[in-house]
């Protein structure tokens, strides 16, 4: 039997390169990958195409257009639209071109704004969204529901991933389109190459957020698709089965800014600014979905985010020379 062919698309994102870097340690793996220029996901007609003449055994479907709260606000017609139609042309080009496994990776902005925490995957659409990301979790939910559409219909064995909030290496670092880690750590580097006297942070610090590190993602999601089907569906349900990926432990958003203060090495002091809002107070994934299939993250948040600002900088050097 010859290798496993693997299409990971959307490998130049932040999930997608993590997860390259995982399979490429496999020999009896052959990576598949394709850049945009190569491949417009959007066209239909050139991902039949691709699949028709690729001979794909397996699809972790990474791509996505994302960004944070401000991203998702001003342009939400992109956000709906480019999802529903990267995940529906590969869903459908990968069943017609009869590729049997396929990994879907969703988001923890699924689940209604106000779930129970920390939060089930049975919490899905229990509730109304957190408005500012609806059409981004609209299609998310959306590619949930394709998976399990083809799996009811055509027995097909497609499954879904709900990572919580990510970090790590190929992390947007955009200085108002990026997500609460790579800004924190980019304003504390620039306070700290300023020689600034304090960082100010929005909100009162008392917010609970939940963090895994990308390379623990991508970790869980070469798990989850290589589970044994029965071993899998033993522990989902057909109409539930996606499968949360997280750490299961949260921390304060002030607690976060003083571990960020401390491995970036700033010496100023740390500022709330309470006339900003919070948000939602607490986002934590009920991760025991997963911990019972047998798989546990291994990257603290201090080591993480160490590891994450050594890249920081090293690409902050590459942009000087």
């Amino acid at each position: 039997m010859g290798n496993i062919r693997v299409f990971v698309a959307g490998h130049g994102g932040m999930v997608g390169s993590a997860l390259v870097r995982q399979l490429q340690n496999n020999p009896e793996i052959e990576l598949v990958t394709r850049s945009r220029s190569e491949l417009d996901l959007l066209n239909q007609a050139s991902v039949h195409q691709f699949f028709r003449e690729e001979s794909i055994d397996q699809v972790y479907l990474a791509a996505a257009k994302v960004g944070g709260i401000q991203a998702n606000n001003n342009y939400p017609a992109e956000f709906i639209y480019e999802n529903l139609m990267v995940e529906a042309n590969i869903v459908h080009a990968a069943h017609m071109a009869g590729v049997q496994r396929l990994l879907f990776l969703g988001s923890s902005c699924i689940y209604p704004k106000m779930a129970e925490q920390p939060m089930k995957e049975d919490a899905l659409l229990t509730g109304t969204l957190e408005p500012t990301n609806e059409p981004y979790a609209i299609a998310k939910i959306a590619g949930i529901k394709l998976c399990e559409s083809y799996n009811r219909q055509y027995r097909r064995d497609y499954r879904s991933v709900m990572p919580t909030n990510l970090y790590g290496e190929n992390d947007n670092f955009h200085p108002e389109n990026s997500h609460v880690i790579p800004a924190m750590m980019r304003r504390f580097h620039e306070a700290k190459e300023a020689g600034a006297k304090e960082v100010v942070v929005w909100g009162s610090g008392k917010p609970m957020r939940e963090f895994l590190h990308v390379d623990d993602m991508a970790s869980a999601s070469v798990y989850v698709m290589n589970l044994n089907e029965d071993t899998y569906k033993a522990n989902t349900q057909p109409m539930l089965s996606h499968i949360n990926v997280g750490t299961g432990v949260d921390c304060t958003i002030r607690e976060l800014a003083a571990t960020m203060q401390h491995v970036v090495g700033f010496e100023g002091e740390l500022v709330f600014d309470t006339s900003k809002p919070d948000g939602t107070p607490r986002k934590l994934m009920d991760v025991s979905r997963l911990r019972d299939l047998g798989w546990n993250p291994k990257i603290t948040l201090k080591v993480g985010l160490h590891q994450t600002y050594l890249w920081f900088l090293k690409q902050q050097k590459l942009l000087r020379e």
